[in-house]
């Protein structure tokens, strides 16, 4: 075959059909660059494979943009997916082009109705990991292999930082992009949702431990601390008694006692108080997420609660009335709590505030966060069930309060240890046995 005829085959085999043309993976021997349409063989039948190329909607900015796919056998094959593209129309081939970066843009515009920090950790997760991960890929060739593949990358990669993610931020990642293709099904974008499919290591809550001797004695030798950790009673009581002259006593004091969140803590205004009845309700909470401070409700129906007051905390607030009357109307809908200056007090203040008054005292370090579970923990010692302390805390489900919130306080455990022993004991006097590996015990010493 002259070349002039090998041209003009291999010109047949790229115009023949209107944006459907042939191509290979072959590479210039020299160059070591791919050929494409121009490589000799693409004309020899089952040399290569057939593509389309379709013109769609410029991107926003005006610039040109085509949707180009192959790998099919034959050019009829690819003529047919070209031509099912054109008859869908505008909106059908917006939808059958669209990529999960551009549709998670689109899916977070339409979320006008969630809090603003729950917003934010959309936002977040989208930017950070789900559009550097997948955010090329066509929504209706998204699988659940490629989600997963993305879920083993950040694991051994990790994120921007570059070290490996914990399971509990990969399984919030995951909840983004689930929920967004839950939205791309209902859109009719996906037949099925690939995000269900895809395995997520659980990981596991982390207990909170409680500061004993030896943790306090392995942290000072080591710096290392608990990633959640309470105070005991004395510690808790010694932590108070160092602040007893802050003018955010009164704040701390509700926390570490009754297990408010610092947001509801902020939040609380004088009409929440009813000294009559020694009750306080929580009904707002002060959300921050970076500058942006949002006023609203508590995070969960089971967290707008009331709470009953002992006679010492009564009085506590009826002092803090009286000695900040001059700056805060107890009459108005003001908060009960300011800065010195009289501003809003956020979140993130009370957090930095909290961790210089714990470094000043010189007791082993917690987050503020961390002195609400010493709140339950400490109910829980003073004898109240789990149903009290769950309500005590706003808790939707007991199971939370028992798995997470509610720590073993040292005496408790030792009372518990000597309740059984006693227990076993008095069963063995009873029955005038020995306890077996229990030298000097029998039935009679019990």
């Amino acid at each position: 075959m002259a070349e002039s005829d090998s041209i003009d085959l291999r010109r047949a085999h790229v115009d023949s059909l209107a944006g459907v043309f042939k191509r290979c993976g072959c590479r210039n021997r020299e160059t070591g660059r791919p050929m494409g349409t121009a490589c000799p063989d693409v004309a020899r039948e089952g040399h290569g494979s057939w593509y389309y190329r379709l013109e769609v909607t410029p991107w926003p900015d005006g610039r040109r943009r085509q949707l180009r796919r192959g790998g099919f056998a034959t050019a009829e094959a690819a003529h047919s997916e070209r031509d099912q593209f054109g008859a869908t129309g505008e909106r059908g081939l917006a939808d059958a082009t669209m990529t999960v970066d551009q549709w998670l843009r689109l899916w977070l515009a339409t979320l006008v109705h969630l809090r603003g920090t729950t917003l934010s950790a959309y936002r977040s997760n989208i930017e950070t990991y789900l559009i550097p991960c997948l955010g090329g890929v066509l929504v209706r060739e998204l699988t659940a292999d490629r989600i997963q593949a993305m879920v083993a990358d950040l694991i051994r990669n990790g994120g921007v930082s570059g070290h490996p993610l914990r399971p509990g931020t990969l399984r919030h990642v995951h909840a983004t992009l689930r929920a967004a293709l839950n939205a791309a099904v209902r859109r009719g974008l996906l037949p099925a949702n690939p995000a269900w499919h895809v395995h997520v290591p659980t990981g596991r809550r982390p207990h909170a431990v409680v500061w004993t001797a030896p943790r306090i004695a392995q942290w000072r030798a080591t710096g290392q601390r608990p990633p959640v950790a309470v105070w005991t009673v004395d510690q808790t009581r010694a932590f108070l008694e160092y602040i007893h002259d802050h003018p955010l006593y009164t704040l701390f004091h509700l926390i570490a006692l009754f297990g408010l969140r610092r947001g509801e803590a902020a939040g609380l205004r004088w009409c929440d108080i009813d000294f009559e009845q020694g009750l306080l309700t929580v009904s707002h909470q002060i959300r921050q997420y970076g500058r942006h401070i949002e006023i609203g409700s508590p995070k969960s129906e089971a967290s707008n609660r009331v709470i009953s007051l002992d006679g010492a905390t009564i009085a506590l607030l009826r002092q803090y009335r009286e000695n900040t009357a001059d700056i805060i109307d107890p009459e108005s809908e003001e908060f009960m709590f300011t800065t010195r200056s009289g501003g809003l007090l956020t979140p993130q203040h009370l957090t930095h505030l909290f961790r210089a008054l714990n470094d000043e005292s010189g007791l082993p370090p917690i987050r503020l966060h961390d002195l609400r579970h010493g709140a339950g923990s400490l109910s829980l010692a003073a004898g109240n069930d789990l149903k009290t302390v769950q309500a005590m805390l706003g808790h939707s489900s007991i199971v939370l309060t028992a798995d997470t919130y509610v720590s073993v306080l040292p005496d408790l455990a030792c009372r518990a240890a000597e309740a059984t022993i006693h227990h076993v004991l008095s069963t063995a006097k009873a029955t005038g046995a020995r306890l077996r590996g229990t030298p000097g015990i029998s039935a009679t010493a019990a």
